[in-house]
């Protein structure tokens, strides 16, 4: 566990050093596969069906909000629409603007869910997007989750209604318009999806902010297990052809991103959760305190150390005497001893501390005078602090 506490903290460190690099690069791709997928999907307009244009503008959408990725797919699609009919196109403008109108009022800030929901759904792996949902966003993003799912629908409708469209003439508007909007309005797996998805992130939503233990954990589960169940009595009631297989693929998968979410987002150790109780003047306070599961980086510095002692400058010990005074001896040479000693007392006035034999010189300075002694030198003009000597 230390190990991946370590490969988090890494990957935290590298992503918060690299941000203003690693996020254009995130959206570039994006806007990169949402449009490919667009074009792959419907392909009506040649114009836009070309690499060139979705790599200029997904290097556009890198350095816009991320919710210029939203406007560009929905751009595509409509611009889709309208070179297969004018009426289907403007079906599609209708339902555009109504989703952006709830978007936008209730959860601006949540782009990346609508972007993400229909890739996801047409990947055949959208479980994924109700419990990162329920687990990172609040209540009020089930809006941005059911626009997502409606837009994916909206485009399998118009996908699955190409056909019977092509049939008509020209002077057949309102029974292309009656089509689109019949097939959209009685698609009951639309609604059954929002419905499972929307009850799933609420339920993942209120457990995971419930004060026990492993609330994140229990609601990944139990928010797998509604979304199922909800899929499963739709499709025995409206009969809408849901892969049992998939599902339970799908929802195996959701758990396993789920628990890297957490990983990253909520990683805590239970078995050191404190609860303290405290009051003021108007309140009681209970208070259930969790820990987080930290480990710090390991980083390795190299100290060079200089071994080589600039020219004139004194030893910091005390035995800067005695050196000199011993390789003197050892040496047979007569050099000058130099001797310092402490006054005992006061008698005949305040006396020098220190006295050297070299100069005789008597008083209470801070210094003391060395003279020819051999060995080490001290400072160049011959003397020594007094603080360093002692």
């Amino acid at each position: 566990m230390t190990g991946l506490l370590e490969i988090r903290e890494k990957i935290k460190l590298i992503y918060g050093r690299y941000e203003v690099f690693i996020l254009p690069v995130v959206k570039f791709l994006l806007a990169f596969v949402v449009l490919n997928t667009v074009n792959g999907k419907m392909g009506y307009m040649t114009q836009l069906d070309n690499v060139t244009i979705v790599l200029i503008v997904a290097l556009l959408c890198s350095f816009l909000p991320t919710s210029f990725i939203v406007l560009f797919a929905a751009g595509f699609s409509l611009a889709h629409m309208y070179a297969f009919s004018l009426e289907v196109a403007v079906v599609g403008l209708c339902m555009y603007l109504i989703m952006f109108l709830l978007f936008f009022r209730f959860s601006p800030k949540d782009s990346l869910v609508v972007a993400l929901t229909p890739l996801l759904c047409s990947m055949n792996i959208p479980y994924v997007v109700p419990l990162a949902v329920g687990l990172l966003c609040g209540p009020s993003s089930i809006v941005s989750l059911g626009c997502g799912v409606a837009v994916y629908y909206l485009l399998q409708t118009v996908i699955a209604s190409v056909p019977g469209i092509n049939t008509m003439a020209d002077s057949e508007a309102v029974e292309k318009i009656r089509l689109i909007i019949d097939g959209l309005l009685g698609n009951k797996a639309m609604l059954v999806t929002i419905a499972a998805f929307v009850v799933t992130a609420l339920v993942v939503y209120l457990i995971r902010r419930l004060s026990i233990d492993h609330s994140w954990t229990i609601a990944m589960a139990a928010g797998a297990m509604t979304d199922i169940v909800i899929l499963l009595v739709g499709d025995l009631l409206y009969e809408t052809n849901i892969s049992v297989a998939g599902a339970l693929l799908g929802s195996i998968l959701a758990l396993a991103v789920a628990k890297v979410i957490e990983f990253f987002r909520f990683c805590v150790d239970y078995s050191r959760t404190e609860k303290v109780q405290f009051e003021d003047d108007e309140y009681y306070y209970y208070v259930k305190a969790i820990p987080k599961m930290t480990v710090a980086v390991s980083s390795k510095t190299v100290k060079k150390i200089n071994t080589q002692r600039s020219k004139g400058t004194a030893p910091a010990h005390g035995t800067a005497l005695e050196r000199p005074v011993r390789q003197g001896a050892k040496n047979g040479k007569g050099g000058r001893n130099a001797a310092v000693e402490k006054s005992a007392g006061s008698r005949g006035g305040a006396k020098g501390r220190n006295q050297s034999r070299n100069g005789g010189r008597k008083g209470s300075g801070r210094s003391v005078t060395i003279g020819n002694i051999p060995g080490e030198a001290g400072n160049q003009d011959g003397t020594m602090d007094f603080e360093e000597l002692f």
